[in-house]
């Protein structure tokens, strides 16, 4: 059976989706950006959750309707929560991302990213850098970030042309956009279609939010203003979704 190319009137019947659903995301977060995450979880429509807590991670992640898990600021504890909660998620069928956050600094976080690709994301996403030292990942969704943003899966290639360069200049937006797409995920089973969904609205958000912003420091509220406020119109007028192989 052929697996249709996302759309972006697709994109804007998943966000409806995920504001009616309010699905529930566990965040395994680079602790600068803990509060910037849940913030865009929040106004794309989500439940977000943030412990750390080794007793506690169980019982979160069983409540959770997806996960997402981040390399930055990791340590010894972080590294065992991680894989008690990939273990919760895959037990439970629930979708998981992991972005491993300068694995390109580190050879044991490299290590540790590519343990955890063996574990069965459903996406791994990172930047060039990071995602050259990764290489493929069999059967998972493969996400390379920057100004566009590439997406593949065994059968199709899609690129992402929306996004503005202040994105790289506040810290976080790249994380924020990892629970976006976690919250995508826990509403629409071809992951392919989430992430691209959830990558055009935050692109998308970021394009409206630089129109009326000043800077960087104006831009990162601006950005949470219009992703909360974001239409199926304003995504399907201006989300640029793009079918890679032509």
């Amino acid at each position: 059976m052929t697996i249709p190319f996302p759309t972006t009137t697709q994109a804007a019947e998943i966000l409806e989706k995920v504001r009616q659903a309010r699905p529930r995301v566990h965040c395994l977060m680079n602790t600068v950006v803990q509060k910037f995450t849940a913030d865009g979880i929040t106004v794309v429509g989500g439940i977000p959750s943030m412990t750390t807590s080794l007793e506690e991670i169980e019982s979160f992640v069983a409540k959770a309707d997806a996960l997402t898990i981040n390399l930055g600021t990791l340590d010894a504890e972080r590294r065992k929560v991680i894989l008690l909660a990939v273990e919760i998620a895959n037990a439970s069928g629930k979708p998981w991302i992991v972005d491993p956050v300068h694995c390109d600094y580190s050879p044991s976080r490299l290590a540790f990213a590519r343990e955890l690709i063996t574990l069965s994301p459903a996406i791994v996403r990172g930047n060039r850098a990071e995602m050259s030292l990764i290489g493929e990942v069999p059967d998972a969704i493969r996400i390379e970030t920057g100004p566009v943003d590439h997406l593949s899966d065994a059968t199709r290639r899609v690129r992402i042309v929306n996004g503005h360069p202040w994105m790289a200049k506040v810290t976080g937006t790249g994380c924020l956009s990892g629970g976006v797409i976690a919250a995508f995920m826990a509403v629409e089973q071809d992951a392919l279609a989430a992430a691209a969904s959830a990558l055009a609205v935050t692109g998308v958000s970021a394009e409206l939010a630089a129109s009326c912003a000043k800077g960087p420091g104006t831009f990162e509220p601006a950005f949470l203003d219009a992703l909360s406020a974001i239409t199926g119109e304003d995504i399907i007028n201006h989300a640029r979704i793009e079918n890679e192989q032509g």
